[in-house]
């Protein structure tokens, strides 16, 4: 989500206003600071047993043309990718031996000291804070847009995983080390897309689609979903609020699988070895479910009762205005997921997948943005080599879920209270007005309160009923009257018309 209106516009200034009522942030302590100036200018890479090295003790792979792919004008560069063919005689449609994926990682260790006040200070946020204006960062800007960043032509320390694909797309094989390596461009989707359309793409970024797109048909034949979920923009026009959709291109969904690769070779690696986190997720439970055809309903997609969600989701064009809303509200069935630590045995198989992925999976490819990425890291590393994790990164996973999962929480919070400002600002000049509306949930705390979705525009809000008043009931289309909207003081309120 993301305001395009001026600074000192009204919806601007209720966000800053949200971000001082929630306690965000707005700058790092000066001891953490002073340890990410100073680690910016010298990393320490940890070198096992507690000793750390300088970069030119790593091994030099600067050869790599690696390139990362990113919204324009990002400079928190997580990954950077090299693709490529292995040689082979191959029946398949491809071609050759298969594939080679290179996939070099911020390597935070280098730059953040166990124990010390920025660690602590990551320890805190856990999580990049997301806003429709901005966003407040895990780690200082001169490291996360800086020395750590994996900005083109900078030598940096990465976590280079070499990830071996049969000519199907399988995962034959994995490797990870850490490395010095060297981006040579810094890309942006909407380019990316426009050279592998028109067939101008070297063969490294080529390979993105063909990688891509075995990797999505082996998703399917996993009964795995990903979800499309597209951007929304809020546009001012004339003082009003619109909302405004934008479809992911293709190539952001290809690039998205070698990311979901590495944290599925990850998950395997530390399951293997006995010791890590994995970000697992149970199976949707039915209710939930129920409540999503609801909000089909009332969004107008047809979704047939001898359709599964998976099909479904495969079905929809998020270009398309009531689908890109739906699929937004789809995100609610992720909201069960959780971390999951062990050392010494790995959990059984069902306690393992996260449903969504169809598979064990784990977050390990954004540690400028996530605290439990740099863990993972180090996890892999280990277990690639055959080695014992550092007495740090095992030290600390017993706390690590929770402070994953509180995270977690207070992102979610701040989702929910700037959508409802956001929904408050699209409709502020519209209070006494009647909506079309269909009863998507009934509160617990009795059948007079509920929640509504409007047909047009996507706005979901809370609607009550008076004590003495016909009771509401789940799935009914409804007449709404708007009685409140008000931008950081009033979330949108309907009373039946």
């Amino acid at each position: 989500m993301h305001v395009t209106d001026a600074a000192d516009a009204p919806l601007r200034a209720a966000l800053r206003e949200l971000r001082g009522r929630l306690e965000v942030p707005d700058h790092f302590p000066p001891t953490a600071q002073a340890e990410a100036e100073s680690a910016a200018r010298a990393p320490r890479i940890p070198a096992g047993d507690g000793a750390v090295a300088t970069e030119h003790t790593l091994e030099d792979a600067t050869d790599l043309p690696l390139f990362t792919i990113d919204p324009p004008g990002s400079r928190d560069l997580d990954q950077a990718l090299f693709l490529s063919r292995r040689p082979g005689p191959s029946p398949s449609p491809t071609g050759g031996g298969g594939f080679r994926v290179h996939y070099a990682i911020a390597d935070v260790a280098s730059f953040v000291t166990p124990g010390g006040a920025l660690d602590a200070e990551a320890h805190h946020r856990v999580t990049t804070l997301y806003f429709p204006d901005e966003r407040v960062p895990l780690h200082p800007y001169v490291l996360s847009e800086g020395a750590a960043s994996l900005l083109p032509d900078q030598d940096r320390p990465a976590v280079l995983w070499q990830l071996d694909l049969d000519p199907y797309g399988e995962l034959t094989d994995v490797s990870v080390r850490r490395a010095l390596v060297r981006s040579r461009a810094r890309l942006d989707y909407a380019g990316v897309q426009r050279v592998l359309d028109d067939k101008t793409a070297e063969e490294p970024l080529a390979l993105l689609r063909d990688i891509g797109l075995l990797r999505e048909e082996l998703e399917v034949a996993r009964g795995a979903i990903s979800l499309s979920v597209p951007e929304q923009d809020i546009v001012e026009h004339d003082g009003h609020y619109t909302v405004e959709y934008r479809a992911p291109l293709p190539a952001y969904g290809w690039n998205a699988q070698i990311s979901l690769l590495t944290g599925m070779a990850a998950a395997e690696l530390m399951l293997a070895s006995g010791t890590g986190i994995l970000r697992t997720l149970p199976t949707a439970p039915d209710g939930s479910v129920a409540r999503l055809r609801l909000t089909a309903r009332a969004l107008g997609v047809d979704w047939p009762h001898h359709t599964s969600y998976a099909a479904l989701i495969r079905s929809l064009d998020p270009g398309r205005a009531t689908h890109a809303a739906f699929l937004q509200e789809c995100t609610a069935l992720l909201r069960g997921a959780r971390y999951t630590v062990f050392d010494g045995a790995p959990p059984q198989p069902s306690e393992a997948v996260h449903a969504a992925v169809a598979a064990p999976y784990a977050h390990a490819t954004a540690p400028l943005r996530r605290l439990v990425d740099r863990y993972t890291s180090e996890l892999c590393l280990a277990a690639s080599a055959g080695e014992e994790p550092a007495d740090w990164v095992r030290a600390a996973l017993p706390a690590l879920s929770r402070e994953m999962e509180l995270g977690a929480q207070r992102a979610n919070h701040i989702e929910r209270a700037c959508v409802d400002l956001v929904e408050a600002a699209v409709l502020r000049d519209r209070v006494g007005e009647v909506f079309e509306g269909l009863i998507v949930d009934i509160q617990k705390q009795g059948p007079h309160q509920g929640t509504v979705h409007l047909y047009d525009p996507a706005v979901i809000g809370h609607v009550e009923t008076t004590p003495d008043g016909p009771a509401l009931s789940l799935g009914r289309a409804l007449r709404v009257r708007l009685t409140a909207a008000d931008p950081g003081r009033a979330p949108v309120h309907f009373t039946p018309a």
